[in-house]
């Protein structure tokens, strides 16, 4: 192929180069697969102008992977979620005014700022934060949100912090896609999934799927949930813990479907509307595409699709799958 050289200065042959190139994140090693143009004249390596790759922002984002940090699209989608500008958050946040700027478009926050969001992303942390800068936000928009988290503190205990409660949580790891488990992306995907209809043994492996997906695509998973191996596939771990609290509180009507005498199955039917807004651009992307992907999969031929998979077949029966088997998955 030909480009121009910018140190020969003149159009010549160039061969595209692939590697791994080492870039240092906090002193710590990270290796990115990179890609750049060698002029065969003087030998001088340069960039491919036709590529979009920012190694150092893959370099940041594995780093904040492997650290269980927020990236850039989630400090996004939280302050969209609630209507804030940029300028409103570094105000309740007291930060300078171009941090969350920074941030949000791919700089790397330090351990405090880390600490920080993480907290205000509670949304009763939110709400006292609120409280204690009265002047961040005008008067009209301080009380909605103030009602709409009062609100959303209520829903979450009602639902999230019981189940959280009487199961349990887990550490961030290679088993949850390096993301804490988010019971509340987790309840709406599954919402999500169900809207038409669905059965069991099918939600399942679309939630595998939805979760993995994105794990390769932007190195985390939605979820946060763990997977296990099952012998009609990759499900959630405890799934029916999920389903049964889900139902318990009318959001999931459960249909029995007769096959045969013998073989019973249960529907999954959506009785209230996901909210979407939890979920960020790429999140829900995922989403679509696994659920356009599978349309027309029944239960049996999705469960075989997915007995296909490295992850399954080199998990033992039982055992959770790890999301680094994510890189050879078969979408």
């Amino acid at each position: 192929m030909k480009d121009i050289c910018p140190a020969c200065e003149k159009e010549t042959d160039v061969e595209l180069i692939r590697t791994k190139e080492s870039i240092k994140v906090q002193a710590e090693p990270i290796e990115i697969d990179v890609e750049y143009l060698k002029c065969s004249s003087c030998g001088e390596k340069f960039e491919n102008p036709e590529s979009d790759q920012d190694p150092l922002d893959e370099a940041f984002r594995e780093y904040r992977r492997r650290h269980g940090m927020i990236q850039p699209e989630e400090i996004k989608t939280f302050r969209k979620r609630y209507g804030l500008t940029q300028r409103e958050l570094n105000t309740l946040l007291g930060w300078g005014g171009a941090t969350l700027s920074r941030y949000e478009n791919g700089a790397l926050q330090d351990e405090t700022h880390e600490k920080i969001l993480r907290l205000i992303m509670d949304p009763g942390n939110l709400q006292k934060m609120i409280d204690r800068t009265p002047n961040a936000l005008s008067d009209e928009k301080r009380r909605h949100l103030i009602k709409e988290l009062q609100a959303e503190a209520e829903d979450a205990y009602t639902l999230e912090r019981i189940y959280e409660e009487r199961f349990g949580n887990y550490e961030v790891d290679e088993y949850s896609g390096y993301r804490k488990l988010d019971l509340d992306k987790l309840f709406n995907a599954i919402l999500f999934f169900s809207k038409e209809g669905v059965l069991k043994t099918k939600l399942n492996k679309l939630l595998f799927y939805a979760d993995f997906k994105h794990f390769k695509e932007y190195a985390v998973s939605i979820t946060g949930a763990r997977y296990a191996r099952v012998p009609f596939g990759p499900a959630p771990d405890k799934f029916a813990h999920y389903f049964a609290t889900l139902a318990d509180y009318g959001q999931i009507h459960i249909e029995e479907v007769v096959f045969t005498d013998e073989i019973v199955g249960e529907k999954f039917i959506t009785e209230k509307k996901p909210e979407l807004s939890v979920f960020s651009d790429s999140e829900l992307k995922i989403m679509l595409m696994v659920k356009e992907f599978f349309n027309e999969y029944s239960s049996k031929k999705i469960t075989d699709f997915s007995h296909e998979e490295k992850g399954f077949k080199e998990t033992l029966n039982g055992k959770l799958i790890s999301y680094a088997f994510a890189e050879e998955l078969q979408i």
